[in-house]
């Protein structure tokens, strides 16, 4: 797996977006939805990080740009998502979520409350909502220095 950025269509890019369904998602469509992205994503060399919680995704992939801007496309058109909003596209040095094909984090709302940044986020499934670059660095930045990791599986 690359961990580094090289030069072409390989250079690594991370593009974050959050997103809303029309409804939870019960358990079942969310292991579905997680065993489907993380074979696809197996397969195009994508690694990232998804947490949902009451309709709201945020989510985080990474691999090579012309690989994940197509990705987001094929999500973007998803009946699945609605109100689709990217907030970061940028080249990487090297992956955040390296070991991950699709981390998935099913945190309580308590913990939520500890997290700067994420206490309000998933309020109400409207993810979107007062959301920008800063505040979707700032989240990405508390999995990536290892804070709640250990709740993430896959």
């Amino acid at each position: 797996m690359e961990s580094g950025r090289t030069n072409g269509s390989s250079d690594l890019v991370h593009c974050i977006y959050a997103s809303a369904s029309d409804g939870p998602l019960s358990e079942s469509d969310m292991h579905e939805l997680l065993l489907a992205a993380r074979e696809n994503n197996v397969a195009l060399g994508v690694t990232g990080m998804l947490l949902y919680d009451k309709g709201a995704f945020f989510q985080v992939l990474e691999g090579r740009a012309d690989v994940v801007a197509t990705l987001f496309r094929k999500i973007a058109l998803d009946t699945r998502h609605r109100k689709v909003l990217k907030l970061i596209s940028e080249p990487i040095d090297q992956r955040s979520f390296e070991c991950w094909s699709m981390g998935h984090a099913q945190l309580p709302a308590a913990a939520l409350n500890d997290i700067d940044g994420m206490n309000d986020f998933f309020k109400s499934g409207k993810c979107f909502i007062d959301l920008d670059e800063g505040r979707a660095k700032q989240l990405l930045k508390a999995f990536s220095d290892g804070r709640w990791r250990f709740s993430i599986e896959g």
